[in-house]
């Protein structure tokens, strides 16, 4: 299975797609799902595919072994005249984000693995910051070591949190954090409790990324396929 690691040295993509309606995203990962299930591009390594919870629309989790593989991929006949043609019919918008982790950290029981799985029961969010170029490195510290305390969270599993490299659909630098939850209920909680009762470190950290964050998207997920090379 797909493991999160900052020790990787393939690209990590994420490919985020929305839609205004249930029966269009079910479109999404049935389209999606055949993709993944024929993969068998030159550098393509996995795919994970994960369904919108809160709000329509899809994530799929990408690793390549190198961005040149991904550009050959992007540069195929397939890619431009059947797949981008199809989800630009079904979706609303259409993000494909390269990146890099620069950062994870896992709850103790999960001994450092950060795993993605559909044998898992993970609760996933997914939230895309824009930043100012020369704030990137700030805000991805804010988002990750800053947020060491969230271990103690109940229903905290993991965080990651990927340095933007170049995208499409994005325009200017980004950060992504990725975190798993046991619940719904735990992740809606964290965000819920109030501010007074927030640990000093959450209320620093927060402070610093409200101070260079220049928008902020999120939505909460489930995996429902991954698939590897091999």
């Amino acid at each position: 299975m797909p493991i999160i690691s900052t020790q990787a040295e393939h690209l990590t993509v994420l490919n985020l797609f929305t839609t205004d309606a249930p029966d269009k995203q079910d479109t999404l990962i049935q389209e999606m799902t055949k993709i993944v299930q024929a993969a068998a591009y030159e550098g393509w390594m996995s795919s994970t595919v994960h369904s919108g919870v809160d709000a329509p629309g899809t994530a799929n989790l990408i690793q390549w072994r190198s961005g040149e593989d991904l550009e050959k991929r992007y540069a195929g006949e397939e890619f431009k005249h059947r797949t981008l043609p199809v989800f630009g019919e079904i979706t609303t918008s259409i993000r494909l984000l390269q990146n890099e982790i620069a950062y994870t950290l896992t709850h103790p029981s999960l001994g450092g693995v950060l795993e993605v799985s559909p044998d898992r029961d993970d609760y996933t969010a997914i939230t895309v910051y824009g930043v100012a170029q020369e704030n990137q490195a700030e805000l991805i510290d804010a988002l990750g070591p800053a947020q060491a305390g969230i271990t103690d969270a109940p229903g905290f599993r993991s965080l990651a949190v990927f340095k933007g490299l170049r995208a499409r659909g994005v325009d200017g630098a980004f950060v992504v954090r990725y975190e798993q939850w046991d619940s719904k209920q735990s992740y809606d909680a964290h965000l819920a409790l109030p501010k007074d009762k927030w640990p000093s470190g959450r209320q620093k950290a927060e402070a610093r990324i409200q101070a260079v964050a220049t928008s902020v998207d999120s939505n909460t997920y489930r995996v429902v396929l991954t698939r590897a090379a091999g």
